[in-house]
C-alpha cells in the first residue's frame, strides 16, 4: 500500500497511527485517491466518514476510506488548506456518492468549499447562516442567528466551484429542478418521513422524477457541544443520535476511550454490553418493522411490533431505569450490575420473540398487498449501496457483506456464531426480510452468552477526570441501521478538540433520490420506511 501511495505522491508523509494516515496536498488529494479507488487488488471504494477539522493555522479533512472487499482495512488521509478566508479543497463526489451530502456538511460548519462539487448548499444549516460553527473562532452570539422561518428559506439554486480544463477555477450557479417541474414539499412535518425531513420532489405525473434532500430542522449541535464537555459527559448525547440503537453509539463512545485511554473492561461487563447491545437490535428492528408495515398501510402491524418491542424496553427498564434513553454504558464498563432476574427475563424472551417472529411471517410478510409495494421497489444496486456508503441491514439488502461485527469484531463478537443476513435483490422487500431474520440471528447471540455471564466487576475503576493521549482515535460498531462510527482528535486534555460521529442514517437519506426516481410517488413512503432512518441522526 505504501508503494502505492508513493508512486502516486512521492512527497506524501505516511505514519503507522491506529490507521495508515497519509497527509498530502490539495491538489494531491484527488489523484491518490482515484488511485486507491480504482485499485484492482484491493479498490477503496467504501467512504467511512469524511470529517472537517479546524487545526487552527489550517482547515482541513479527514478522509477514512475502506474496501467493500475487505472493510478490516482502512486508511485515513489528510489534507488542508492555510486560507481561512476562502478555503478550497477538490470534491471526491466523482468516486462517492457518499461524498456529496458530506462536503456540503463541512461546507456549513466549517466555510469549506469543495472544488467540482455540483452542489455547495449548506447540507444542516440554512444558507443565511452567519458563521462556521465547528471553527474554533465561532461567535456564537444568538444575535447573529436569530431563530426565524427565515432560516430554513428553501434555496433551489445551487452554487458552485469548477476547475475548467485550462485549471482555472470558475464559479456559477445551477437550477436543482427544470423550469416546467411540477414540486411538491413532503415533509418536514408530515408523519410517514419519520421526523422532521424535507424532500423536494419533482413529479412526471404520480411518478417520481428527482428528488432534493432538505436536513438540519432540529439540528442541536452535538459535536460542537462535545468540545466543551468531559469525555463521561458526552455519554449522555450518543443516546439521544439514533435513540432506537442509544445502546450500541455509547458502547462505541466507550470502546474509543477505553482504547485510548488503555482501560481494561471487566469480562462481566463486556457479557452484559453485547446482551443488551443485541437487545437494542431487536428493539430497533421492531420498530422499524413496525413503521414500515405501519408506512404501507398495516396498522395492526405496527401494534404488534411495539407489543414485543416493550418486552425489551421493560428489561431494560429494570436494568436501568431507561426505557429508550437508556445511559447505561459508562467508560470502564456499565452503570450498574444486572438485576436479580435478568437472565430469566432474558431466556424468558427468547422463545416469545421467535413465536412471534413465526406470526409475523404469516401475518403480513407474504400479504399480496405487501409484495406488490415491497419487491422490485426502490431498488438498491450493490455498486450504489457501497457508493452511497448503505450499511446495515439496508446495505445487506444489495449483497454487500458490511457487517461491523463480522468484518472488524470489537467486544465479544469474535467469540460468538451467528449469521450475516444477506440478500442480493436490493428491494424494499430484501431490506424488510433481513431486519426479521437479524431479529433471530440477535437472538441466537444472546442464547450464547445470557447463561453464561461471568462473576466479577461490572465495571474497572476509572480517573473522575478522563485525559485521552494526544492523537486520533476511532470506534466503529454495528447499529440498529448500519456502521456507526466515533473519531476522536484529542490534545492531550479531559474534553475532545474535535469528534465526530459516522451516521448510518445520514448516508441512507442520501439515497434516497436515486432509489426512488422513476417510482410511484404513492410508493415514497414505503420506499422510506424501508430505509429506516431516524432523523435526529442525520441532524447531528
Amino acid at each position: 500500500m505504501k508503494d502505492l501511495i508513493l508512486n502516486i505522491v512521492p512527497d506524501a508523509v505516511i505514519e503507522e497511527k491506529e490507521k495508515l494516515t497519509v497527509t498530502v496536498e490539495p491538489k494531491q488529494l484527488h489523484p491518490l485517491v482515484k488511485a486507491l479507488y480504482s485499485n484492482k487488488e484491493l479498490p477503496f471504494d467504501y467512504l467511512i466518514s469524511l470529517i472537517g477539522m479546524d487545526w487552527g493555522d489550517k482547515l482541513g479533512v479527514i478522509y477514512l476510506l475502506s474496501s467493500s472487499k475487505d472493510m478490516s482495512r482502512e486508511i485515513a488521509i489528510i489534507t488542508a488548506t492555510e486560507d481561512r478566508e476562502n478555503p478550497l479543497l477538490y470534491s471526491i463526489t466523482d468516486m462517492y456518492e457518499a461524498a456529496h451530502l458530506n462536503e456540503r456538511e463541512v461546507y456549513a460548519l466549517l466555510g469549506i468549499r469543495f472544488i467540482n462539487n455540483p452542489d455547495m448548499r449548506k447540507f444542516l444549516l440554512a444558507e443565511d447562516w452567519n458563521g462556521y460553527p465547528l471553527r474554533k473562532d465561532y461567535n456564537d452570539d444568538p444575535k447573529l442567528n436569530p431563530i426565524t422561518i427565515a432560516n430554513k428559506e428553501i434555496v433551489d439554486i445551487a452554487p458552485f466551484i469548477k476547475e475548467d480544463e485550462k485549471g482555472n477555477l470558475v464559479e456559477g450557479t445551477t437550477d436543482i429542478f427544470e423550469e416546467d417541474d411540477y414540486v411538491i414539499n413532503i415533509g418536514p412535518q408530515h408523519p410517514s418521513t419519520h421526523g422532521v425531513m424535507h424532500f423536494r420532489t419533482a413529479l412526471n405525473g404520480e411518478v417520481i422524477k428527482k428528488i432534493d434532500v432538505h436536513s438540519g430542522y432540529i439540528h442541536r449541535g452535538i459535536e460542537k457541544m462535545a468540545e466543551s464537555m468531559t469525555y463521561p459527559q458526552i455519554l449522555h448525547l450518543t443516546d439521544r443520535l439514533d435513540y432506537l440503537s442509544a445502546s450500541n453509539n455509547r458502547h462505541a463512545l466507550c470502546m474509543c476511550v477505553e482504547k485510548a485511554a488503555g482501560i481494561e473492561v471487566p469480562e462481566r461487563a463486556q457479557y452484559i454490553r453485547v446482551i443488551m447491545d443485541e437487545l437494542n437490535r431487536i428493539s430497533s428492528h421492531l420498530l422499524a418493522w413496525a413503521a414500515h408495515c405501519n408506512d404501507l398501510g398495516g396498522t395492526t402491524a405496527f401494534i404488534y411490533g411495539v407489543r414485543e418491542r416493550e418486552h425489551v424496553l421493560d428489561i431494560f427498564d429494570k436494568t436501568c431505569g431507561g426505557r429508550l434513553i437508556v445511559n447505561y454504558n459508562v467508560i470502564g464498563g456499565v452503570m450498574n450490575d444486572i438485576y436479580p432476574d435478568f437472565q430469566k427475563d432474558v431466556k424468558a424472551f427468547i422463545p416469545y420473540m421467535r413465536e412471534k417472529l413465526v406470526e409475523y411471517d404469516n401475518f403480513f410478510t407474504h400479504n399480496p398487498i405487501t409484495l406488490n409495494r415491497m419487491i422490485n421497489v426502490g431498488n438498491l444496486s450493490y455498486e450504489d449501496a457501497v457508493s452511497y456508503a448503505v450499511t446495515g441491514p439496508a446495505g445487506r439488502g444489495s449483497g454487500w457483506s458490511c457487517d461491523v461485527r463480522i468484518h472488524k469484531p470489537y467486544s465479544l463478537y469474535d467469540k460468538v456464531k451467528f449469521k450475516e443476513i444477506i440478500r442480493t435483490e436490493g428491494d424494499s422487500y430484501a431490506r424488510y426480510l433481513n431486519r426479521l431474520d437479524e431479529i433471530e440471528q440477535a437472538l441466537q447471540i444472546i442464547e450464547q452468552l445470557v447463561d453464561n455471564i461471568p462473576e466479577g466487576e461490572f465495571k474497572a475503576k476509572t480517573k473522575p477526570i478522563i485525559r485521552l493521549p494526544e492523537g486520533q482515535f476511532y470506534q466503529s460498531v454495528e447499529a440498529g441501521k448500519g456502521e456507526f462510527a466515533v473519531f476522536i482528535e484529542s490534545k492531550g486534555d479531559k474534553s475532545p478538540y474535535r469528534i465526530k460521529f459516522r451516521s448510518p442514517s445520514f448516508a441512507a437519506v442520501s439515497a434516497m433520490p436515486i432509489i426512488s426516481e422513476g417510482e410511484l410517488l404513492t410508493d415514497f413512503i414505503g420506499i422510506g420506511g424501508s430505509m429506516d432512518y431516524v432523523i435526529p441522526d442525520i441532524d447531528r
